[in-house]
């Protein structure tokens, strides 16, 4: 009997330990005008993750905009020069003086609702420490994506179940491998939506300022938040 108990006690410390060794999920809340919208961070991207976590439990994005937005394409913010800024003012070089090491995933695409880091034309991808962009993008025909894999992808195939989100669902293929994809909206992609059709200027600036509050949630609130997304799941 004690033999027994034992080993059931082995297995259940060595399921504890394995699940307690899985990272734990991050979640964002952007607030703006048009809503709230909650973002999921992907762990396979150590690097963007923590930088952006850190930006966000400062306070840095706090009052910045969404200063530039491309209907069909995606909706850019984090430009620091973009606090304060006068009305018309060209928008989207502000920087932090740092850059963060690509961090491409197969896995990880430009969907509709994917979280991906600008950048600048450096050679090595690297990207911005601080302005991000959420893709809109539009959905694609197998010949559309055909096309892109040989003028636009330089000849890399999109995996067959990216190509039926890209189908059915959306966003910006030709991007994958240029650009890092580091999170995703999990709720609220309404308020993107949104955004996505509010006038613009000859820069994509828009004519009202797009300001964002970006607050992390509090582990109740991502217990409950993952609960309902698990729920939803299954339904």
């Amino acid at each position: 009997m004690l033999k027994k108990l034992s080993i059931l006690l082995i297995v259940s410390l060595l399921s504890f330990s394995s699940w307690a060794a899985q990272p734990r999920n991050e979640y964002v809340r952007i607030r703006t005008d048009y809503g709230v919208s909650i973002i999921k961070l992907y762990n396979e991207t150590p690097l963007h993750r923590d930088n952006f976590i850190k930006l966000v439990k400062e306070g840095f994005y706090n009052g910045l905009l969404f200063h530039r937005i491309i209907k069909d394409f995606m909706i850019q913010g984090g430009d620091p020069d973009s606090r304060n800024a006068v009305k018309g003012a060209e928008l989207g070089e502000g920087d932090l003086g740092y850059t963060i090491p690509a961090e491409f995933r197969d896995s990880l695409f430009h969907k509709k609702g994917a979280l991906a880091a600008a950048r600048d034309e450096n050679p090595d991808k690297a990207s911005s420490a601080a302005q991000f962009f959420i893709v809109e993008g539009e959905t694609f025909t197998d010949g559309a994506l055909d096309s892109l894999e040989t003028l636009r992808m330089e000849g890399r195939k999109i995996p067959a179940y990216q190509r039926e989100v890209y189908k059915t669902i959306g966003g910006v293929p030709y991007l994958d491998q240029r650009y890092t994809v580091f999170g995703e909206v999990v709720e609220g992609m309404d308020m993107f939506d949104k955004l996505e059709n509010v006038a613009t200027d000859s820069n994509d600036r828009p004519l009202v300022d797009q300001k964002m509050e970006v607050t992390m949630l509090k582990r109740g609130e991502v217990r409950r938040l993952e609960k309902e997304l698990a729920k939803a799941k299954e339904s």
